[in-house]
């Protein structure tokens, strides 16, 4: 194992952990978990083999047409026509100039630069960070708002409950669960693949060992999912499978027998909340002359109306725990799940009380419950957008934007328009993978002038734009990775030198800010070094203002890894303001938990009325005219690896079937269409198609189709106007729509598909092969 000059091993750190590299001759063979790792995740095992894959991009490309013609191009050749390398040289020269003209021609409202994804860990090299400078300092750009991962729970928690940072970070620690908790409610299940991974880095997995603990301490599981592995076996959890998209019918039903045995707390409700009034009168029925009674509910979910019944009973008799899955959140509608979970943990009385109330995330990531002291790092400075606030988009709307340049959309009760859009400048993540309707996706990006990634392999994304820069690895610089959900933070080292061609962005935007002529305004006269000591000094002395022991500079890199204590207490969420609501309100207009929202009900929108309801979504299986020979796709996170990371890595292959992505199929679906283990199945409806290889599962609910996300776009025939993915990526089918027009956030769960067998000779995998290249045109 290498050392560092510190006389430590050389360390590097991931979303999905802390690890030492094993060097053999300067070639990766291992990433070895650090020993303060108790449950450490395989996913970077795929390193091993991705530095120098052959989809790694090795140097500056220009798509061939545009390095021919510039703007005049044909953008229909985007993902069809091969490549032309070139210099460092020439590649920062056509980026500044396409950035020049397209302000020049259009303003800089024309530049959109959302650029989501989780990138890789680290403070300072956060490659969206760093495009975001780099465009400030140009003038600005049109942005992008919220997240896909939780899109509608952003905008509808601050109406509700206030802040909605502080709902996903101060969720009730797992302690306070172990010790005082009797039923764990989980909403879309507790899934422990999902808590390998922590945005920003994280240096210990916990959620193994803390549901392992409260399991041995008499907590009872019951998880609500179509999925019955969506909480391991361990934890010996009672599933409930729930129809898909159904979660707030059930609430309902749970509601409803509260009232009707008088299980609730009025007095809670009165003192902590308001507009329940509002809300009982559609619970009773009396709006709609409807009463959400445990068989109303039964009809819709699928659980029997006993079941119902006794687990309200159950939770109103005994200290319970509810939990939302994220997840939840991607499907239409998906903010009446949160705010109908938050209204039946306010009837339940135990919000603000250890072990009792409502939490957001649990199995969602690895930090959610963590009881930890919060190390919060100082963040890259990106400066100010002059276009903040008057050009930006909700972040799952960006085929809608370059559809209908011009049009209007709603949002959070405000009316904005679309701006056109003549350049993208993506740096940090993978659209191809995160958004959905593909092949809509595919002709909205083929309308603007120009489209710039920096990327590390030849993803779709890399594939279909016109200028494609190689960005560095993590293994390939140094930097200091920390999340608001870890105690600790680590010292990423420089383990390998840049691949090829490969730089920073830091690099590149430093390059590219010389020839537009503000490369000292962006750098500082900073290189890398000088950074992370900036960075790490902000958050010392802001760390010693609060009194939190800090090591110096010299400490921290002998070591390699700093940790803050653990208070004595675990957090309960809102237990201040449970204490006394008056000195303590919430950052509401009411000052409490809004069960009625009259901001909210003001926005007249159809989609979102002003209390908690149940609406039908567009597509699931109770849709009166549903083909009966569709099923409801679910496409949820991954287990080998973070979204579409590494997926041409040794260890995301090794989890597919024939080079293909699996799909879960029930038997009894299965069955029905002569669907045996390791078929290639074709998975379609009007919207696109995609093969991948069938799992006959009994874990799936009867109707339900499970396939993880994360399989990178690989077009049967890149020509074809609407493309069939070979290799399994859901998005494929997935609708566009948005949960509702309060937040307008990815409705991805609610899906409705066909699966058949795939009879022939199915084409061949080429997702991770590099892209043609081709001499360009002599000057």
């Amino acid at each position: 194992m290498v050392s560092t000059p510190h006389q430590r091993p050389l360390q590097t750190a991931t979303h999905w952990g802390a690890y030492l590299p094993v060097l053999d001759n300067g070639r990766l063979v291992e990433m070895k978990s650090v020993d303060f790792d108790p449950d450490p995740s395989k996913i970077s095992d795929g390193w091993v083999d991705a530095y120098s894959h052959p989809a790694r991009i090795s140097q500056p490309a220009i798509r061939k047409g545009f390095y021919d013609k510039g703007f005049q191009s044909d953008t229909e050749g985007r993902g069809r026509e091969p490549f032309v390398s070139v210099s460092w040289e020439t590649a920062e020269k056509i980026v500044a100039e396409s950035l020049q003209k397209v302000k020049s021609d259009y303003g800089n409202e024309a530049i959109y630069a959302g650029s989501y994804g989780w990138a890789s860990a680290g403070k300072f090299h956060h490659a969206p960070s760093q495009l975001h400078r780099f465009l400030n300092l140009f003038g600005g750009f049109t942005y992008s708002v919220n997240s896909y991962s939780f899109a509608s729970a952003e905008v509808i928690l601050p109406h509700v409950m206030g802040n909605f940072f502080v709902m996903l970070v101060n969720v009730t620690a797992w302690p306070s669960i172990i010790e005082n908790t009797d039923l764990f409610v989980a909403f879309g299940g507790l899934p422990l693949k999902n808590t390998q991974v922590e945005f920003g880095g994280h240096a210990r997995h916990v959620q193994k060992n803390y549901t392992a603990e409260a399991a041995r301490s008499g907590v009872k599981f019951i998880s609500i999912s179509p999925i019955r592995d969506d909480s391991r076996q361990e934890l010996d959890a009672e599933w409930l499978p729930i129809v898909p998209n159904t979660d707030v019918a059930l609430m309902l039903g749970l509601a409803h027998t509260l009232i009707e045995h008088d299980l609730h707390q009025p007095e809670f409700l009165d003192k902590y909340c308001v507009g329940f009034d509002r809300f009982e009168a559609y619970l009773r029925g009396d709006t709609d002359q409807q009463p959400k009674t445990a068989e109303w509910a039964a009809e819709i979910c699928g659980i029997a109306a006993a079941s119902i019944r006794s687990l309200a009973e159950q939770m109103a008799a005994k200290r319970t725990m509810l939990t939302v899955s994220w997840s939840l959140t991607r499907q239409e509608h998906g903010e009446h799940t949160y705010w109908m979970a938050i209204t039946l943990a306010a009837m339940l009385g135990q919000i603000g009380l250890p072990g009792g109330g409502v939490g957001f995330g649990y199995g969602s990531t690895n930090g959610v419950g963590n009881h930890i002291g919060r190390l919060r790092w100082q963040n890259y400075p990106v400066g100010q957008n002059p276009l903040s606030m008057k050009s930006f988009i909700p972040v799952a709307r960006i085929s809608d934007m370059l559809h209908g340049p011009g049009t209007e959309f709603h949002y959070n009760g405000r009316t904005y328009t679309y701006p056109e859009i003549e350049l993208i400048y993506w740096a940090g993540g993978n659209p191809f993978h995160h958004h959905q309707n593909l092949n809509r996706l595919i002709d909205g990006w083929r309308k603007p002038k120009c489209t710039i990634i920096h990327d590390f392999f030849w993803t779709a994304a890399a594939r279909y734009s016109d200028i494609v820069l190689p960005a560095a690895t993590m293994l390939e610089r140094n930097d200091v990775s920390s999340s608001p959900r870890d105690c600790f933070a680590v010292y990423m080292d420089k383990v390998l030198p840049n691949f090829a061609q490969a730089r920073t962005d830091y690099e590149i935007f430093s390059g590219i800010a010389r020839q537009l002529g503000f490369e000292q305004k962006f750098t500082e006269d900073r290189n890398e070094s000088d950074w992370i000591r900036y960075l790490f000094e902000q958050t010392r002395e802001r760390s010693l203002a609060e009194e939190t022991q800090f090591p110096e500079f010299h400490e921290f890199i002998r070591s390699g890894k700093m940790r803050v204590d653990t208070p004595n207490k675990p957090g309960v969420l809102l237990e201040p303001f449970r204490i006394d609501p008056v000195s303590n309100p919430l950052r509401t207009p009411s000052g409490k938990i809004e069960l009625f929202s009259e901001a909210i009900d003001s926005f007249g929108y159809h989609d979102c009325p002003g209390h908690a309801t149940w609406m039908p979504p567009s597509e699931w299986l109770g849709k009166p005219e549903r083909d009966t020979d569709m099923l409801h796709m679910i496409s949820n996170q991954p287990a080998p690896r973070l979204h579409s990371q590494l997926d041409h890595g040794a260890h995301s292959r090794a989890h597919k079937i024939n080079g293909r992505e699996p799909v879960r199929i029930n038997p009894q679906d299965a069955n029905q269409r002569g669907i045996e283990d390791a078929d290639t199945v074709r998975v379609y409806n009007a919207r696109g198609e995609f093969l991948a290889s069938a799992v006959v599962d009994a874990n799936l609910r009867v109707g339900v189709v499970q396939i993880a996300t994360g399989a990178w776009l690989d077009p049967d025939d890149p020509n074809a106007d609407k493309v069939l993915c070979k290799h399994g990526n859901p998005n494929m089918v997935t609708h566009d729509r948005g949960t509702s027009s309060l937040a307008q956030g990815p409705a991805a769960m609610s899906c409705l598909v066909k699966v058949e067998k795939y009879i022939g000779t199915p084409p061949p995998v080429s997702a991770f092969n590099p892209p043609q290249f081709t001499a360009g045109k002599t000057p």
